[in-house]
């Protein structure tokens, strides 16, 4: 793998042990980056259950939360996929809400727009003068933006649930069963597989910039971020060869075939996940 040499001469006023020192902490491995969403899937405890139940459960769980649109269903679908999530699945809560961080701020981006307007005269039931314009809301927005966030959040909640606890091969394995269209099964299997590879990459030359005080001022960081982007293109044409190589030595003729252990579906589950979907809708049945 290419990296980047700098010099390593004082910046600023610091010296290059001084440097290394403030940003140790930066080089470690972050939860949530790289391939870590396929080592909690493996790690997980109820990775043993049956990948095409925990596919269907979590699909169906999205599909409810989005179509029955009640706040009490979100809640309850939000809780019911954490809890299996964390407790069943032995994922730590730290590492849970870190990975849930990007949806979380994509949600609050978008659904803060709805609760919010802004006009140059005084509306709606609470306003907030800025000095050229007001921000203004109402109960009636922000009770709209309330149930949407919980909506997004309880069907994001819902796909964790499948990520976090089932490997990628086996959610692609079970799309296969189910007729996908095989061009779209394999390209999303490349796709993701590739996308981990160059963040991999992308973390180790940012580590070894970090290390060479290639980020310790404004004009260094351009041109290391430069040098990386530069290097990321070049490393993603030979990562390509030898991931197309990879495969040919092991026959690869045109199918992606993945070894998947055989795993059933035990009754009790079956009877919990009708338990649980029952549920979902007699509260939505009592709450609308």
């Amino acid at each position: 793998m290419n990296t980047i040499v700098l010099k390593s001469e004082h910046c600023n006023g610091h010296t290059h042990e001084d440097e290394i020192k403030h940003r140790h902490h930066k080089i470690r491995h972050k939860h949530g980056e790289g391939s870590s969403i396929d080592f909690y899937a493996h790690a997980s405890k109820i990775r043993h259950w049956n990948a095409a139940f925990k596919v269907s459960l979590s699909l169906l769980t999205l599909v409810l939360a989005i179509v029955l649109n009640n706040p009490y269903v979100s809640l309850a679908v939000i809780l019911a996929m954490s809890y299996l999530t964390i407790i069943e699945g032995g994922l730590s809560l730290q590492a849970y809400l870190s990975i849930l961080m990007i949806p979380i701020s994509f949600i609050l981006l978008g659904t803060i727009t709805i609760g919010l307007d802004f006009s140059t005269q005084p509306l709606g039931q609470y306003n907030l003068y800025l000095g050229f314009f007001y921000v203004f809301t109402s109960q009636a927005s922000l009770k709209i933006m309330l149930f949407l966030m919980l909506k997004v959040f309880a069907a994001i909640s819902a796909m964790e649930m499948m990520t976090l606890s089932t490997p990628s091969s086996e959610i692609i394995s079970v799309l296969q069963r189910a007729r996908a269209p095989k061009l779209i099964v394999e390209l999303m299997s490349l796709i993701y597989r590739y996308i981990f590879i160059l963040i991999d990459v992308n973390i180790k030359m940012r580590n070894s910039a970090h290390s060479r005080l290639g980020f310790c001022d404004i004009k260094t960081s351009w041109y290391t971020f430069g040098k990386i982007a530069s290097n990321m293109l070049i490393v993603s044409f030979k990562k390509a060869d030898a991931y197309y190589d990879a495969m040919e030595a092991r026959c690869y003729d045109g199918d992606l075939i993945f070894l998947e252990e055989v795993k059933k579906v035990k009754v009790s589950q079956m009877a919990k996940a009708a338990v649980f979907i029952i549920f979902l809708i007699l509260l939505w049945n009592f709450t609308r």
